[in-house]
């Protein structure tokens, strides 16, 4: 994490444009915005805010926070918000997925899980370290790499990832809810996760991360009850590795779930951070993000990797098998809590349900920015709007989504991998080859001084070349992909092409596209 020079120059708001929806009218409209700016005037963007401000709720979206107003100095919080975000059952059911899925052995499993969330979680930590130093969230941070125009593009997977993640998640809530009672329905478990998260994201920043600072401890206790009682049942089987290309296919395909899900986080990342002061300790930021990741997923992941290997025991009246066929991953967790603990098995699963709340969280907080990024109207709607909307929008898919969750789960994982390792093969390539890690605030919302974007969506196109060549899913297996492995499942190396076709088309055409553009 080498040394960021910024060239900082200062403007000042000469009005407010209460005819446009209350926001400010600058000399230099790439200055940062001051808090009061969104509550005056007698617009109805202005009305709303001052309404809505009284109850605690973050008026501001898209635009820079000021420095003076980044007084947000517990760096504890930087590392539970992605705890809870993490320690919940979704995580659960990624590591559970290597046996009935992948059909991998215990310690090739495991070792996966390991090295893969290693290189995962890794561009996640680096750019929560330029929350501080930039005030802007991830998505109009991106417009440094992508341009102001072409970043468009990327909030659009971006809406796509924290729509798909929200959906997936609460799919895992709701089976929870069916197997403690199999008279709820998985609509209704579905609304409920959903409507507590909105309540959560409605107020922003402040009160997602004072959730999510306590929500971990009650997930961690109930895992370790699990992790109990598994362990006192005898039910784990040490299974074995196989060998060869099979044995290599299942291990790149169940790699590519674990990467989607770890650097799933990496497109919202300085969004929980923006608000922490300026001078804060790149390096303490990196770490509290690394240990509040790492941690939990290991942990929860591992876990569900161990219980998942009792499927494997029969017969065939074995209770988690019976439990994973009737209710997925909820039935399989029922299996370990209810015959030794009863009701009070109920309850932890239960919490594990609400678990969910955490990890949704980031997900409808972010996607209100990306909205907002799409065009200047968007800025003069309400963030706390935008959260409704997407609220629905996952609901709608989740619900007729439910009964399908394995397949859900692992096709939508892997395609969250393939866009983020192509966003990370330009964005890491235009900060330390492009930008020498020297970058100039002012003009974070200059269309004319931002890169013009174009060299980046020709190189995401490449990256997507590169992710086609490498899949290895049921409805399609690249040329690539298809051979490794059996030739009926392949070995998905989709996100490694990805990232690599992405990053080095990109250094031949952004040379162009600077020599020609002159930025």
């Amino acid at each position: 994490m080498g040394k960021m020079d910024y060239d900082i120059k200062s403007s000042s708001p000469t009005g407010t444009d209460t005819e446009k929806g209350g926001l400010p009218t600058y000399t230099d409209e790439a200055t940062a915005v001051p808090g009061e700016v969104f509550v005056q005037g007698d617009s109805l963007f202005a009305k709303t805010q001052r309404f809505v401000t009284k109850f605690g709720v973050e008026p501001r979206g898209i635009e820079r926070v000021p420095e003076d107003e980044r007084t947000d100095t517990n760096l504890v919080q930087v590392g539970t918000v992605w705890c809870s975000a993490n320690m919940v059952v979704s995580s659960f059911a990624i590591g559970a997925l290597a046996i009935p899925v992948f059909e991998l052995g215990f310690v090739d499993a495991l070792l996966t899980i390991l090295f893969i969330n290693l290189l995962g979680i890794t561009p996640v930590c680096f750019f929560s370290t330029f929350g501080p130093r930039f005030g802007l969230r991830q998505m109009v941070l991106s417009r440094y790499f992508f341009g102001y125009y072409g970043v468009k593009v990327i909030a659009i997977f971006n809406v796509l990832a924290c729509v798909g993640w929200s959906s997936v998640n609460v799919i895992v809530g709701a089976q929870l809810f069916n197997a403690v009672n199999p008279d709820v329905p998985g609509w209704a478990g579905i609304i409920i996760i959903a409507a507590c998260t909105f309540f959560i994201t409605l107020f922003g920043y402040k009160i997602v991360h004072k959730y999510e600072f306590w929500s971990w401890i009650p997930s961690f206790i109930i895992f370790l009850i699990v992790l109990g009682e598994f362990a006192h049942s005898g039910k784990f089987k040490n299974l074995t590795l196989h060998k060869g290309g099979p044995e290599a296919g299942s291990v790149l395909s169940f790699a590519a779930s674990v990467f989607g899900f770890a650097t799933g986080w990496t497109s919202y990342a300085a969004d929980y951070t923006v608000y922490q002061p300026v001078n804060t300790s790149r390096r303490k930021v990196f770490l509290w993000t690394w240990a509040g990741l790492i941690f939990p997923l290991l942990f929860t992941e591992m876990l569900g990797l161990a219980v998942a290997t009792a499927t494997m025991n029969g017969p065939d009246d074995n209770p988690y098998i019976t439990g994973y066929g009737k209710a997925g991953i909820g039935g399989l967790l029922a299996a370990v809590l209810f015959p030794p603990l009863g009701r009070f098995g109920e309850f932890c699963l239960v919490i594990l349900a609400l678990s969910i709340i955490a990890n949704n969280c980031p997900n409808i907080y972010s996607l209100t920015f990306s909205l907002q990024l799409m065009t200047r109207y968007a800025q003069k709607v309400p963030r706390f709007i935008f959260t409704f909307i997407g609220t629905v929008i996952y609901c709608a898919i989740a619900i007729p989504g439910y009964s399908r969750f394995e397949e859900v789960l692992e096709n939508f994982m892997l395609l969250i991998g393939y866009w983020l390792a192509i966003y990370e093969g330009i964005a890491l390539s235009e900060h330390f080859i492009f930008k020498k890690r020297k970058y100039d605030l002012t003009i974070w919302n200059s269309p004319n001084e931002l890169p013009p974007g174009i060299a980046a969506v020709l190189a995401f196109c490449f990256g997507v070349f590169g992710a086609v060549m490498g899949m290895a899913q049921k409805w399609w297996k690249g040329p690539v992909g298809r051979k490794i492995g059996l030739p009926m499942f392949g070995g998905d190396v989709g996100f490694e092409l990805a990232f690599a076709f992405a990053a080095v088309s990109y250094w031949g055409l952004r040379f162009a596209e600077k020599r020609f553009f002159k930025r």
